[in-house]
């Protein structure tokens, strides 16, 4: 970082807006919802969704309660363009959801868009274009008359193209957004919108919808909200328009620069799912929605199994919900202190029905959406995988990887169930010995040591399977690939390890390691193990073996 002054930033300039209404207003009314979680630039995952793995989530969202749904930019990518016509030709969209497709204000790109929506019922027609000061300068190198010339032709062309499509009962909207909405000057942003009104001709009863975009978050949210307010009370048709907000979250306020925004007058919202998207996300539109619900506001979004959704999501997006995520996380309902725990006890015991939820430390109830209380320091058949994870890591040093918390949940949960109570640490640490580190059956390792020449890894082992003593060798690109090659020689079940993780366990020189692996049966199945020893490489292999016996018996 610079030192004191710092010269290298510049602070970001205020609104001049007198009389600004936004702070004294109060929220009475849910948005207008759109999410944009299909696009893939708003995913920006490292594996995108699959076109079947799109269809789950669009039926998901769809389920949930959206009624504007951006699918794609269909003229980026043959998936994006692939999934859309899917979406249209197999009839997976009700009447009454309109499908938002994203384009460039280019000419082939559009037309390329028009063919990708044929035969759709609803559908809003999402242009864009960059206007910001340092995008005309750098990107486009083109003067405030030509950006706008881009708009006005590209909103043309699709008013051209309009005609067909109507008369073939489409209902076609169009939404315009200003790239990079927040750093245009508010004159400038005013008269590129007016300007693509003018040529659509929208009317009250069929409103354009002007979308601007925080595209990057420079600001305080204060500033976002001037923004809009200053935008809403200078456009000439506002009755014909709908404001859109789009944030970002790069300053980490998107959420409340969005709740601002509809204070200062927007109408509609833009996001993802648990804020998902390019760099430090979009905004999250479970928790704008929920944070309405708890003001007595319904969102008009159905978030009853917010559990369910959260499992969708994870497994579509191989993205993980952090635990500590407003409302979905693991943990956000869960209670570490005692002094917490006895809070939350007794104005629970306190909370009358019919009456306004007050509950100390929990801003909703969590039945409403599916999830519940815990207190996890005590463990019992409703306690979470995250709280047992929690006991083993806190009382015993067990750092387990995120995926294997299910695993141990599930195993934790079958023992309290059978045993009626709560069961202590201890009982806890003594369940997860018994499923991971001293299983030695079918398969029990007595030996095993590494050669290392040229770069490959030769292994030798002495391992008992079924009562029968066997002696192995494999070959790899280290002591794991070698053992697993070894065993891939004998009859027992065949494997890939899909991950690894490991660390110490205690300090100095009585330190032991500890490995977890994860591995794959031919038939998708897949099992952690876990390995304890003073040899890192002998953890590893341990763990293996413990992934493998506990396979077989499954």
């Amino acid at each position: 970082m610079q030192p004191a002054p710092v010269s290298k930033y510049a602070s970001f300039p205020p609104v001049s807006l007198p009389g600004r209404k936004w702070p004294e207003r109060t929220l009475t009314r849910a948005p207008i919802w759109c999410s944009v979680d299909l696009r893939d630039g708003n995913q920006a995952l490292a594996q995108p969704m699959s076109v079947e793995e799109k269809i789950e989530f669009f039926e998901m969202l769809v389920r949930i309660g959206f009624k504007e749904i951006e699918v794609g930019f269909p003229s980026a990518s043959q998936i994006e363009f692939d999934f859309t016509r899917r979406l249209i030709e197999e009839k997976l969209v009700p009447d009454d959801v309109a499908i938002q497709v994203l384009c460039q204000c280019r000419e082939d790109l559009i037309s390329r868009t028009i063919e990708s929506i044929k035969g759709a019922k609803n559908v809003i027609f999402h242009l864009y274009n960059s206007t910001s000061p340092r995008q005309r300068e750098y990107v486009f190198n083109l003067p405030k008359p030509e950006i706008v010339q881009i708009a006005v032709r590209a909103v043309e062309q699709v008013r051209l193209g309009r005609r067909a499509l109507t008369d073939s009962g489409m209902r076609l909207r169009l939404e315009y957004s200003p790239e990079s909405f927040t750093s245009t000057e508010l004159d400038f942003a005013l008269a590129i919108c007016e300007a693509v009104t003018d040529v659509w001709g929208p009317t009250p009863s069929d409103r354009i919808i002007l979308n601007l975009p925080a595209t990057v978050e420079y600001a305080t949210p204060n500033v976002h909200a001037d923004q809009i307010e200053w935008m809403c009370t200078h456009l000439t048709r506002r009755d014909s328009t709908i404001v859109s907000l789009h944030t970002h979250n790069d300053r980490g306020t998107g959420v409340a620069a969005t709740e601002l925004a509809l204070l200062a007058g927007a109408d509609r919202v833009e996001g993802t799912l648990f804020g998902n998207g390019e760099r430090t996300g979009n905004l999250d539109i479970v928790t704008v929605a929920l944070n309405l619900y708890t003001h007595g506001i319904h969102p008009d979004l159905d978030f009853r199994d917010l559990n369910t959704i959260r499992d969708v999501y994870e497994r579509c997006t191989r993205l993980e919900v952090p635990p500590r995520q407003p409302y979905a996380g693991e943990l956000v309902f869960t209670a570490f202190s005692g002094s917490h725990q006895d809070a939350i006890k007794k104005s629970l015991a306190q909370q009358k029905p019919g009456k306004p939820w007050d509950v100390l430390y929990i801003p909703i109830d969590p039945a409403d959406i599916g999830r519940s209380y815990r207190a996890i320091i005590r463990i019992n058949s409703q306690s979470g995988k995250g709280g047992v994870a929690y006991v083993l890591e806190k009382e015993f040093g067990f750092q387990l990887p995120k995926l294997m918390h299910k695993e141990i949940g599930r195993t934790i949960n079958n023992l309290a169930d059978a045993k009626g109570t709560e069961l202590t640490s201890a009982e806890i640490r003594d369940a997860f010995q018994r499923e991971y580190l001293d299983r030695a059956a079918p398969v029990a390792l007595e030996h095993f040591k590494t050669t290392e020449r040229d770069s490959t890894v030769k292994c030798e082992a002495r391992i008992v399977s079924n009562g029968t003593q066997r002696t192995l060798a494999g070959a790899g690109n280290g002591p794991i690939d070698a053992f697993v090659r070894a065993l891939g020689s004998t009859e027992l079940p065949k494997f890939d390890v899909i991950s690894y993780a490991e660390h110490s366990l205690g300090a100095g020189a009585e330190a032991k390691a500890v490995s977890y692996i994860q591995i794959k049966m031919v038939r998708g199945s897949a099992f952690f193990g876990a390995g304890i020893d003073t040899n890192i490489e002998l953890a590893s292999i341990k763990a293996i073996v413990s992934a493998l016996n506990r396979a077989i018996a499954r």
